[in-house]
């Protein structure tokens, strides 16, 4: 079964274009990984417990993983680092299977963790290193 990995990317009041290509920069990052597709979503429905989070609007990824066992920490990861080398922090948002990650003003630490845990509760082991 495939598994699929929505990522929103927001930063503050910044223009669109900006948001834009922050997130352009991060999906040629995630197509370098073993994953079947990172695509901007289109007249997808909003995730439970979004807050009204619009899949057509800018900052929005939808990474299909596929038979992977290790793409989903791979993308994780990736996420994680990509944001951590932004000179501005930006709002990240994963989803998976309804369940929400949200990092906005955190300490790296605190987002290092908070990563970890949601990849714990999605890999096939379900632990955390």
């Amino acid at each position: 079964m495939d598994t699929s990995v929505r990522v929103l990317v927001t930063e503050g009041e910044s223009p669109p274009d900006r948001v834009d290509e922050m997130t352009r920069q991060l999906r040629r990052e995630l197509l370098q990984l073993d994953v079947d597709d990172v695509v901007p979503p289109r007249g997808d429905k909003a995730p439970p417990g979004s807050r009204g989070w619009d899949m057509a609007e800018t900052g929005a990824l939808l990474v299909t993983l596929g038979q992977s066992a290790t793409a989903l920490r791979a993308v994780i990861d990736a996420v994680r680092n990509w944001r951590a080398r932004c000179r501005e922090r930006p709002t990240i948002r994963l989803v998976i299977d309804g369940d929400v990650l949200e990092i906005s003003e955190a300490t790296p630490d605190q987002a290092a963790r908070s990563f970890e845990l949601f990849a714990g509760r999605h890999s096939s082991t379900g632990g955390t290193s």
